[in-house]
């Protein structure tokens, strides 16, 4: 038998999330509660919480049952397409003017950067009518495989810069 203090605990925790889950939702929970509670747990959430028996045993069921999809088992709630669409959805214009003005390297080569901050790219994006935050400019910037910083000589091309400025003397 399941000990008071157990019910009295089920009790306030179904109270607070009875009104945030539907009905799928709160079945799946007090199964869940059920199954961790062990032997006697059905009939302690059946007390506890009020709703029937075959309720928290179909849903006891229906988690021995279920298996993790591919999206780590959850559902989805809003409809697909809905939220926010893409800032490129809205600006068209926006990847060629972040591209154009403050790029550095061979724009054949792989190897791109600028040597603007995001926050001074941001801002004179917004002067040319593009409403963009820095942290979006960062995205835009990662998703084009840019460097914000300059690329470096290596050790390799000053020896040979040396050599050469030596030679020249």
């Amino acid at each position: 038998m399941i000990e008071s203090v157990v019910i009295d605990s089920l009790k306030r925790k179904f109270n607070h999330m009875k009104t945030e889950l539907d009905e799928k939702g709160l079945r799946y929970w007090a199964a869940s509660e059920a199954l961790e509670l062990g032997h006697g747990g059905i009939r302690a959430v059946v007390r506890a919480t009020g709703l029937g028996e075959m309720t928290v045993r179909r849903g006891c069921n229906q988690l021995r049952q279920e298996r993790p999809s591919d999206d780590s088992g959850k559902r989805r709630v809003r409809k697909q397409g809905g939220g926010r669409k893409p800032l490129i959805e809205h600006d068209s214009q926006l990847v060629s003017a972040l591209d154009a003005p403050t790029t550095r390297g061979d724009p054949m080569s792989p190897l791109r950067w600028t040597c603007k901050s995001t926050r001074r790219l941001a801002k004179a994006l917004t002067d040319q009518g593009h409403e963009v935050s820095h942290t979006k400019v960062s995205q835009l910037l990662f998703d084009l495989d840019y460097s914000l910083q300059s690329t470096r000589k290596n050790l390799e091309e000053r020896l040979i810069l040396i050599v050469m400025l030596n030679f020249a003397t």
